[in-house]
Parts: structure tokens; C-alpha cells; sequence
């Protein structure tokens, strides 16, 4: 499962430093808006040295490039040479996404891409981006670069319906679907955080991003299922098969009507709960 992903900027010796204490699925590398333009060529130059340093204790090394045409090319050949497993690709559009793709079909690189939707177009063309090249691993809705392109606020208001209509994109086109319905930006109202994450949870998110590592733990514990759950699921499923086997469609499970579509949910569940990361992305 992938539950948490935080933002490091690639150039912050610091905070690379103790990324991987953090406790994070995935550390997002930032080349992009993390980093001023002076110190982007450095930052690209150091990266291979920041990736082993943040997915010490096993996190999975993201890498957030540039999408500007003179940066795009520089910033994926140094995330595949970091050994990096996705690169987010910002301000996302079906064309941008293709034009990436086909610089990694150069490198001859198992790298996928996480476009992350930005403005008004990108939510309108969220489901062809999703499927504009076999390398797209997922969804991600930028909240801030949108609500600026929609000259409007970050509120959870204005930025609940988008986020859902990228997730909605996302699930269309069967890829992972990442977020929260506010924006990340004001990371220290935890119980808020902790809430939308469930909430986000309940929407069927796969995870979502995070800047502070104080929220790293709320967004573990909110995408994960508890042994509860789990142990639910498997009473469940007992119960559907049991019915199934003996020519029943449907049974009665804790005072509740169980079909087909019940059953499928608790399945997944089990089968997703175990894995790691590295999996996922096979």
C-alpha cells in the first residue's frame, strides 16, 4: 500500500537527511516548485545522492520533475538514473504526459508517471490524461496551482469537487487515485487532517501526499485498514462463499444484505492490505 507520500525539496540537505526516518510509503523528491530556479540545476545534479539517502529505510523514491520543455528531458534522465520508481509530472495534460512517455521509452527505463492535474483544463481532460500512455501509475490533483488557476481559495469547498472528478478520472482508467478534498498546504490542524484523510479513505483514495512529516502518521493510519477490518472481511467472505457455494446470490452477514458487489469490496481489501509498495507497482 502506499498511504503516505512526503514532499522533501531535493535541494534541502536537511530535511533529505531524515527523510527516511519519517515513516513514509514514498518521499517525493522535488526538482519543481520546492526548488528555487537558481538551484534546480544543482538539486537535478544531487539527486542520485538524495534518492539512496531518503529510501534508506525502504520508502519508495519519487521524483517530482519540471514540465518545462528545456528542464522535462534533464529532470527524467536524472530521476531514471537515480533509480526512482515514479516521477510526478506537473501540470499535467494528455500531451504532456505522451511527450514524457516517449522520453522514457528512449531511456529504455521501467519509470512511471504520476501526472498531477494543476488547472481547470487538466480537471476536464483528467480521464484522457489517465490514459494517455501505459506508464501512468495514478492521479494526483494539485490544490493550490489549481485554485489559482480557478482564481479562487484553497478552501475544502472549492476544491471538493475537482479533487473527486480527478479521483473519478483516476478509478475510470483503473490507475491509483491520490489525494485529500483540501489542500495540503496548512499542515498544522492535524485533527482536520486526520478527518479528511478518512474521509478521502472512504472515497476509495489510495493515499495521499503530505509536506510536513507530522502528518505522515494520520495518513498511515487513516489508508490502512486495522485488524478489525480485516478480520471482517475475512468473516464475511466465510459467510458470502458458504451461501455461494449452496446456490445462494446473496446472504445476511451481520444484519446486513451481502451480494456480489459487497463481497468484491472485502476481497480487495484482503488482497491489498499485505502488500507493499514495490508490489503495487508491478
Amino acid at each position: 500500500m502506499i498511504r503516505s507520500l512526503l514532499f522533501v525539496p531535493a535541494d534541502a540537505e536537511r530535511f533529505v537527511a531524515r527523510a527516511h526516518e519519517r515513516g513514509a510509503d514514498a518521499v517525493i523528491l522535488d526538482l519543481e516548485d520546492g526548488v528555487t530556479s537558481a538551484r534546480k540545476d544543482l538539486a537535478r545534479e544531487g539527486l542520485a545522492a538524495a534518492a539512496a539517502q531518503v529510501g534508506r529505510a525502504g520508502a519508495l523514491v519519487f521524483v517530482r520533475v519540471n514540465s518545462t520543455p528545456e528542464r522535462l528531458a534533464a529532470d527524467l534522465g536524472a530521476a531514471c538514473a537515480a533509480g526512482a520508481t515514479v516521477a510526478l509530472l506537473p501540470k499535467a495534460t494528455p500531451t504532456r504526459v505522451v511527450q514524457a512517455a516517449a522520453l522514457l521509452d528512449a531511456l529504455g527505463t521501467p519509470l512511471r508517471l504520476l501526472p498531477v492535474v494543476e488547472d481547470a483544463a487538466g480537471v476536464l481532460e483528467a480521464r484522457a490524461v489517465a490514459a494517455a500512455s501505459p506508464r501512468v501509475f495514478g492521479l494526483l490533483c494539485g490544490g493550490e496551482d489549481l485554485s489559482t488557476d480557478l482564481g479562487g481559495r484553497p478552501t475544502p469547498e472549492v476544491l471538493r469537487l475537482p479533487k473527486l472528478l480527478v479521483h473519478y478520472a483516476a478509478r475510470a482508467a483503473r490507475v491509483r487515485s491520490f489525494g485529500l478534498l483540501r489542500s495540503i498546504a496548512d499542515y498544522r490542524d492535524l485533527e482536520a487532517i486526520r478527518a479528511a484523510a478518512t474521509e478521502a479513505r472512504m472515497h476509495g483514495f489510495d493515499g495521499a501526499s503530505c509536506v510536513h512529516p507530522a502528518v505522515v502518521p494520520l495518513l498511515n493510519e487513516a489508508f490502512a485498514p486495522d485488524a478489525a477490518e480485516l478480520e471482517r472481511a475475512r468473516r464475511l467472505l466465510a459467510t458470502y462463499d458458504a451461501a455461494v457455494a449452496v446456490g445462494q446470490g446473496a446472504c445476511v452477514f451481520d444484519g446486513e444484505m451481502v451480494d456480489a458487489p459487497v463481497a468484491t469490496r472485502a476481497r480487495r481489501l484482503l488482497e491489498e492490505a499485505p502488500h507493499s509498495g514495490a508490489s503495487v507497482l508491478r
